[in-house]
């Protein structure tokens, strides 16, 4: 962010400015004692966190990820998104409907918009799996989660997701950035640029990818946007190293390597201190202190010598459907323990099956990832629970989409995206445990009772953590730009404890 944009947040943040215009404000301040005033403000705002150290070694330095003050007291202090790439369906999965099982194979009117355009009637795909109840709450859950079911008590279901996309790329970008187009600060960044980071050893942002592969789009989706480079996500690897080439070169020691850093840092320093708006040169700066530290941290946090053969067990590690992403999952609650503030863990990637994009065969597809991710989920927020962690730590479950209640070809079982009407869910942080909220029609087909859009799942996040998702702003392109969008979102109230 350049000096004018940390400028103008900083007055705004002075409020009135006692019938002045803001030129005529800036005119009287000027010179005079005003200005020290003012270097309190910008201090305060965080505008002095991104200068350098000038050249007489009198400025200092301040990582702009340090610790910043919540707007309010905050519920939850971490988030673990996980993300299940594709679209998983929620007539098979948490949305139960009747109607489907009776309607099976029958043709009927009912009005679908996909990646295969616009259709107004259907052949009806009933669920592939019983539905049964579960907990004191009695949520409905099918055969695909028997271990997840075991946690709905502690699990808010929101039935009316809506989205604007039915299409992977554009759905995706908006789950994880609030728009349909490239180029915006994702959910992740957003919350480190408004927090800062808790740790100095880690990164305050992490992104663990699908043995298969990544998500379209790639990195778009873990990008700071038009943000400094300091609050991208960084990729984890849940074997071998866990950050590619952050390894110190074998002839080097650490002590030759901690006096080149130093030189670095001098030099770049004192040349941001000239061009104090290059904003990647200053995450530069940033990411060389933060990698020297990762590379005693980073190798300790993934190594799972140290936890019980039980707990391994807890995650499914011990089975070979499993241990993948529950070896993602008990990094997840290992980084949240060290401070990382917001982890996504992707269970899907590449194309076709390997993700929950179920356009052939619906049963195939969904025993699959729901095998592969079920125990590991039911794992992580039993461990979480258990540990007193979880009701400070976030757990967001969710795709892109949903998926069609009727079939997208002539013959078999798979479904289309729908973007209309599908389910996700969120537990601990201060959530409500054991209810659902919205309703989809009898079919599924789209949202038809409270319907909230993905900025409202973005806002509940945001408030969770402590933040005003209709004040934290970025001032980009002569806007005050938003995760939540120009209109705002409110969170969901409905979920709230």
């Amino acid at each position: 962010m350049n000096k004018g944009s940390k400028l103008k947040n900083s007055l705004k943040s002075t409020g009135e400015f006692c019938g002045q215009t803001r030129r005529e404000f800036l005119g009287n301040i000027a010179g005079g004692f005003a200005s020290v005033a003012l270097t309190g403000l910008l201090s305060s705002d965080g505008f002095l966190s991104f200068q350098a150290v000038a050249a007489d070694n009198t400025t200092p330095y301040i990582n702009p990820l340090s610790p910043k003050p919540s707007h309010f007291t905050p519920k939850a202090k971490r988030v673990i998104f996980l993300f299940m790439y594709g679209g998983p369906s929620h007539v098979d999965t948490f949305d139960y409907k009747p109607k489907l099982f009776q309607l099976n194979d029958q043709t009927v009117d009912v009005k679908t918009k996909g990646r295969g355009g616009e259709k107004s009637k259907g052949r009806i795909v009933g669920p592939k799996w019983n539905f049964k109840q579960y907990g004191e709450s009695g949520q409905w859950v099918s055969d695909l989660f028997p271990n997840v079911a075991t946690c709905v008590d502690d699990i808010a279901f929101i039935k009316s997701m809506t989205a604007d996309s039915p299409l992977h790329g554009s759905a995706m970008l908006m789950m994880n950035a609030g728009r349909v187009i490239s180029g915006h600060p994702s959910l992740g960044s957003w919350i480190n640029y408004g927090l800062g980071s808790e740790n100095e050893n880690l990164p305050g942002y992490v992104v663990m990818l699908d043995k298969t592969g990544g998500p379209i789009s790639g990195a778009k989706n873990w990008s700071s946007g038009y943000m400094p480079a300091v609050f991208q996500g960084t990729v984890f690897r849940s074997k071998g190293t866990p950050i590619l080439n952050l390894d110190r070169p074998s002839d080097m020691s650490d002590g030759e390597q901690r006096r080149l850093l130093d030189y670095l840092r001098e030099f770049n320093s004192n040349h941001l201190s000239k061009h104090t708006d290059n904003s990647d040169l200053s995450a530069r700066i940033s990411s060389y202190e933060l990698a020297y530290k990762m590379q005693s941290t980073a190798p300790e946090a993934v190594d799972l010598n140290d936890e019980p053969d039980y707990i391994k067990e807890l995650y499914g590690m011990t089975e070979k459907e499993t241990e993948d992403f529950g070896t993602k999952c008990i990094l997840a609650r290992r980084l949240v323990e060290r401070g990382v503030r917001f982890i996504q863990i992707y269970s899907g990637g590449a194309h076709n099956d390997d993700n929950w994009d179920a356009h052939g065969d619906i049963e195939r597809n969904h025993n699959k990832h729901a095998k592969s991710t079920d125990k590991p989920i039911a794992g992580l927020l039993k461990d979480l629970k258990q540990r007193g962690l979880l009701e400070e730590t976030l757990v967001v479950w969710g795709g892109e989409f949903g998926r069609q209640p009727t079939a997208e070809y002539a013959k078999g079982t798979g479904r289309d995206h729908n973007s209309y009407g599908f389910t996700m869910w969120m537990a601990g942080g201060g959530i409500k445990g054991g209810i659902s909220i919205g309703e989809t029609d009898e079919l599924g087909s789209a949202a038809v009772t409270d319907p909230f859009h993905v900025r409202h799942l973005h806002a509940t996040i945001l408030h969770q953590l402590g933040i005003n998702p209709n004040q934290l702003t970025y001032f980009h392109g002569g806007l005050d730009q938003k995760l939540v969008g120009v209109e705002g979102a409110e969170p969901i109230w409905q979920v709230l404890s």
